[in-house]
């Protein structure tokens, strides 16, 4: 074996660049791989024979993000896989994984998030009950179309959501909003909205909180902690049926999806415990313009890269 090189059935990889691996394969199969990057560490040679694939940050680094977004995620109710995909990108996590990395996650941090709400009575139930009918096919249809549509392309989507969040954070929300919200609260409206969230949360492998909180609050008039633990209920649901499809399709990488949760869900559920002790409306307008700057960095760098 030569020296400072490790060798192995499938890879062949210099000490020196351990951030990624080198999976000896035909370029037919490469090619074929939805979530495989061409990036080349230094030191490796260019062949056909050679492809290279970002491997898993440290799990501290993937860990610590988690736990950092799921408290983020159990304040707001949303803004959770929107920020979790920019920042396992910019971990090196390849596109169509980090998209998809934060939804095993997902699933436990968000029913962790809203047993707190629940407890509170803060939960519309009926609200609940339609986003989840109108949602849950949709969301099936949207993860299947992913792949046509790319990592990279992915990624970009992405930052432009979490911006599109983070302006959101940032409107008032005035008492007139909810009060004409109470009389548009049918199954007739509630259903084909959440149907067209469920595509979206399909297709980012997004929960979808940042499209549910300002149906809840602006559209159906539900109060900020009605819309957050109503969020977390549904975002629980619907990304049951997103991440079984993304799964199929192999976008779940569980070693970066287990270390990213093993943050996400403690941190979801200290996030819903200090709702009630800070100033929300500071925090939002924090929150939002954090967002906001972080989404123009990411976004620009994605299509620059």
């Amino acid at each position: 074996m030569t020296s400072g090189v490790r060798s192995g059935p499938l890879c062949r990889i210099p000490r020196e660049t351990s951030s990624a691996w080198v999976s000896v394969r035909s370029r037919a199969e490469h090619l074929s791989s939805p979530h495989r990057s061409r990036w080349r560490p230094n030191g490796v040679a260019s062949t056909d024979a050679v492809m290279v694939v970002p491997v898993m940050p440290p799990w501290p680094e993937l860990t610590g993000t988690g736990a950092a977004i799921g408290v983020l995620f159990g304040l707001f109710g949303v803004g959770g896989s929107s920020f979790a995909t920019p920042m396992l990108g910019l971990l090196g996590v390849p596109g169509l994984i980090a998209v998809a990395a934060p939804l095993p996650a997902t699933i436990p941090a968000a029913i962790a998030g809203a047993v707190a709400y629940v407890r509170r009575q803060e939960i519309d139930r009926q609200i609940a009950r339609w986003s989840v009918m109108g949602g849950v096919p949709a969301t099936i249809v949207g993860a299947l179309l992913s792949g046509s549509v790319g990592g990279k392309a992915l990624l970009v989507a992405s930052g432009v959501v979490l911006g599109a969040v983070g302006a959101r954070i940032l409107l008032p929300i005035t008492s007139e909003n909810r009060l004409a919200g109470r009389a548009r609260r049918r199954a007739g409206l509630v259903i084909p909205a959440a149907a067209v969230i469920g595509f979206f949360t399909g297709l980012l492998a997004n929960g979808g909180g940042f499209l549910l909180v300002p149906l809840f609050v602006l559209v159906l008039g539900l109060t900020m902690p009605e819309s957050a633990g109503t969020s977390l209920a549904v975002i629980a649901v619907l990304s049951v049926p997103t991440l079984i499809t993304h799964w199929a399709l192999g976008h779940i990488d569980w070693n970066v999806a287990g270390a990213f949760a093993a943050g996400a869900i403690p941190g979801a559920v200290a996030g819903s415990l200090l709702v009630t002790r800070l100033n929300a409306d500071r925090l939002r307008k924090a929150f939002g313009v954090l967002l906001i700057g972080f989404a123009v960095y990411f976004t620009t760098h994605q299509i620059l890269a």
